[in-house]
């Protein structure tokens, strides 16, 4: 589920935290990755969990329909179709899905006043509307209400504030969390180890560790590989943030011989557009050109692979 752009934020996070906090070790800072790996996947079930929640209150609105005095013909013909369907079923009645909700305790954390006011507000899109109108579903038409319900949860002011109040960095997890719930509902009818799928990857977690360690451990060392390439710049004035990204692509560059330099400099000069200065993604770039220019003519980086160096 994590790709690699989310554990270097993590990691950049990190290490600015500890540029702030010296008291902060290597041990802490690993303590705390770890968590914040975790946290992603937490944040990932409780998100869809949300949107299952508003799903599942079709069955009071079924519910309630059914004890009007004087229905009209929408309510005698309603169903909660949008609950019962086999793709929905499948996550709710999942057994994977429920043990880690419960081991986690998320679903303490919901409100089903929350999924009530959301759930009206879905019940006046046109979308929804027109599935609740058709006599008989495909499977494909349970999938599309889905999308349809996932994208109304992400442009809703009150399923974001939940999300935020339980996940404070719910904007650093946002698209891979959007990509993942994608290919859930796409997936779906879910098999008991769909969720299992999406655990953190093992390798790209310890990549993670690995970056977070050299970097931590061999600051100085790094500090004196970049100073030169700094030409009228003093590593002082360098913005911490920019100088932390800095030293976590040149640790690329010389210890990961499977990730491309191309890559390497590509996704640090993304990720300072996400979070440094205006002028920082120029700044990053032309330093890491130089660096990675005068590494490879000292024969210091050393990549596998055709291409890797390019």
């Amino acid at each position: 589920m994590l790709s690699r752009r989310n554990v270097r934020i993590k990691v950049m996070q990190l290490l600015y935290a500890q540029s702030r906090d010296e008291v902060l070790n290597l041990d802490s800072l690993m303590r705390q990755y770890k968590r914040s790996i975790q946290g992603s996947y937490e944040l990932f079930l409780f998100s869809l969990l949300q949107m299952i929640r508003i799903a599942e209150y079709a069955k009071h609105d079924a519910a309630t329909r059914k004890t009007k005095f004087l229905p009209n013909e929408a309510d005698k013909s309603f169903t909660a179709i949008l609950a019962d369907n086999e793709l929905t079923a499948s996550i709710y009645n999942n057994q994977s899905f429920k043990q880690k909700i419960e081991k986690l305790k998320l679903v303490h954390r919901t409100d089903m006043d929350n999924a009530r006011k959301m759930y009206a507000e879905f019940l006046k899109t046109e979308e929804y509307l027109a599935y609740i109108a058709l006599e008989t579903h495909t499977n494909k038409e349970h999938e599309d209400i889905l999308l349809n319900l996932f994208k109304f949860c992400l442009k809703s002011e009150l399923y974001n504030d939940i999300i935020e109040d339980n996940y404070p960095l719910w904007s650093d997890d946002k698209s891979l969390v959007i990509g993942t719930i994608k290919k859930i509902i796409k997936a779906l009818p879910a098999s008991e180890t769909l969720f299992d799928e999406y655990l953190p990857n093992d390798e790209t977690t310890e990549f993670g560790e690995e970056l977070l360690r050299v970097v931590f451990e061999e600051d100085q060392i790094l500090l004196n590989i970049i100073e030169p390439v700094l030409k009228n710049w003093d590593a002082d004035r360098v913005a911490i943030i920019d100088m932390i990204l800095i030293k976590m692509a040149l640790v690329e560059l010389l210890n990961f011989p499977t990730i491309p330099t191309k890559v390497t400099l590509n996704e640090f000069v993304e990720i300072s557009k996400l979070y440094s200065t205006d002028k920082s993604k120029d700044f990053i770039n032309g330093i890491l050109d130089r660096l990675m220019k005068q590494l490879v003519k000292d024969g210091k980086i050393q990549k596998e692979g055709r291409g890797l160096q390019s």
